[in-house]
């Protein structure tokens, strides 16, 4: 080894031992750097990853799952009235009585097969090694995500009540209050929405139709996105005053299932979405900001024929005697919103349970409300106006008070024992503008219906890994069953609420 060589590496030798002393002017070169992934440091992660879902699932919780044996349909009888005819009773002596006449009825409903698909790849799974095991979460997101979509179903599912096409809508022009132009023909089409097309529609996004969706096997299905056809169209001309500063006032009929309106509005015959409403009514104050347009939606998309009909499309059938009752018109863009009756209750909501005593001698035992009802209740109770409508208790540990207030029951008049506290709740998937009544058993002895509500399986949750075909593990989450409903007159539905 030459004498330069062994200078050099000596040299090395003695620089690294003054570095890690720290006497080094090389250490004064490393600084904390300015990100978490950039410079020389240790990526200081916590193990795993947290899953920060809010799986809400209140009615699927709670409604029993019952294994069924084979056939494609949930079937069964019930008898629906005794002396119908309403016979007297009263006998004459030596004689028998008069033949009594009772009613029953036949029921059944479609099972469904329904699930959702996930995967992961080789080289996911190694990335992820000693850190978190990527199949068993996806796995467990996945049974999660079949969950919260079976609460949205079982509250919105529709298979079989279809919207149809709204009317005309009525407009009336205003000289002011927007920038609409004077003088100009505007034409208005509305598209009714049921909560499903409600939940998957926005303005900028449009409202969805016909969905087609491409499957994990590269097979197909195509089924309706919740929206009906676009209405006739209602042209209206602003008035001829010079002033670009015109607004319309548009209504519609209400349509039975809907649960939302999508408008769209123009000149020249392009009507463009431009708001979506949760009642029957809207201000239009400006040119559309949307993209989709009303000659496009031509065809009724408001049912899925690959679900079944969940608690709020059962209510909406006439013939199956629920609750259903739609909030008027009013003002244009304001509604009409639940009406206190000064004495710490809600007229529609006493309406409603007087009827269910009336009809059915039962009352309700939940009131699933969104947030905007959940407030509007509260507000309404507080300012009843009568001093001994309300009562509060406030509660204090070593001086400190809890403040707040909110509605947690509902007392119904209308039942046989006296007054009845009805569970006031919040949903996850109620949209503002409907609340809906939900009944968990039957006042009727020997009725043998030990719950209102049962999911029928005849498959329950089934995690299935599909044969390995590429490189990444696919799996799946299903069930197969439906939603059986033995007391559909037990629910009720108010909707078309205005906020207020």
């Amino acid at each position: 080894m030459s004498s330069l060589l062994r200078n050099v590496t000596q040299d090395s030798i003695d620089l690294l031992r003054k570095t890690i002393d720290g006497n080094s002017e090389l250490t004064k070169a490393f600084t904390q750097p300015g990100s978490a992934t950039t410079g020389i440091q240790n990526y200081s992660l916590e193990v795993p990853a947290k899953s920060l879902i809010p799986v809400l699932t209140p009615l699927r919780n709670r409604i029993p799952r019952r294994m069924a044996t084979g056939g494609i349909q949930a079937n069964w009888k019930a008898f629906t009235g005794v002396n119908t005819t309403n016979l007297d009773i009263g006998l004459s002596d030596g004689n028998r009585g008069g033949v009594m006449v009772e009613t029953s009825a036949d029921y059944s409903a479609s099972y469904k097969q329904l699930g959702l698909e996930s995967s992961v790849t080789r080289g996911a799974r190694l990335a992820a090694e000693q850190f978190m095991d990527l199949l068993a979460t996806g796995q467990t997101h996945l049974l999660w995500a079949v969950m919260l979509a079976e609460e949205a179903l079982d509250l919105w599912g529709n298979a079989s009540q279809a919207l149809g096409t709204p009317a005309q809508a009525g407009a009336s022009d205003v000289g002011t209050g927007g920038s609409l132009v004077f003088n100009t023909s505007y034409g208005i089409r509305v598209v009714a929405l049921t909560l499903a097309g409600y939940a998957a529609s926005t303005v900028a996004g449009g409202v969805r139709t016909s969905v087609t969706r491409t499957n994990a096997d590269g097979t197909t299905d195509t089924y309706g996105g919740g929206s009906s056809i676009a209405s006739p169209v209602r042209n209206i001309t602003t008035a001829n005053d010079a002033a670009s500063t015109h607004s319309i006032l548009a209504t519609v009929a209400p349509v039975v299932g809907a649960v939302a309106y999508a408008w769209f509005w123009g000149t020249g015959g392009v009507h463009t979405l431009g708001a979506i409403t949760t009642i029957n009514s809207v201000v239009i104050t400006a040119a559309a900001t949307g993209s989709q347009v009303a000659s496009g939606i031509t065809s009724d998309n408001s049912t899925n024929a690959l679900v079944y009909d969940g608690i709020l499309t059962q209510v909406a059938k006439q013939n199956y005697g629920g609750y259903f009752a739609t909030m008027a018109t009013g003002t244009a863009g304001v509604g009409t919103p639940l009406t206190g009756d000064t004495r710490g209750g809600i007229v529609e909501i006493d309406l409603a349970l007087k009827y269910f005593w009336d009809v059915s001698r039962l009352s309700p035992d939940t009131i699933w409300v969104s947030s905007q009802e959940a407030q509007n209740i509260l507000n309404k109770v507080l300012n009843a106006g009568a001093s001994g409508a309300q009562r509060f208790m406030v509660t204090s540990d070593r001086g400190n008070l809890i403040a707040g207030d909110a509605v947690t029951t509902y007392l119904n008049k209308f039942t046989l024992n006296g007054a009845k506290p009805l569970t006031v709740r919040l949903h996850p998937n109620l949209p503002a503008g409907t609340l809906f009544f939900d009944s968990e058993s039957l006042p009727y002895p020997m009725s043998d219906v030990d719950a209102v509500l049962v999911k029928r399986l005849r498959q329950d949750y089934l995690a299935e890994v599909w044969p390995q075909t590429k490189r990444k593990v696919e799996y799946s989450v299903s069930f197969d069953g439906v939603l059986q409903n033995y007391a559909p007159f037990a629910f009720g539905v108010i909707t078309n609420i205005a906020n207020g």
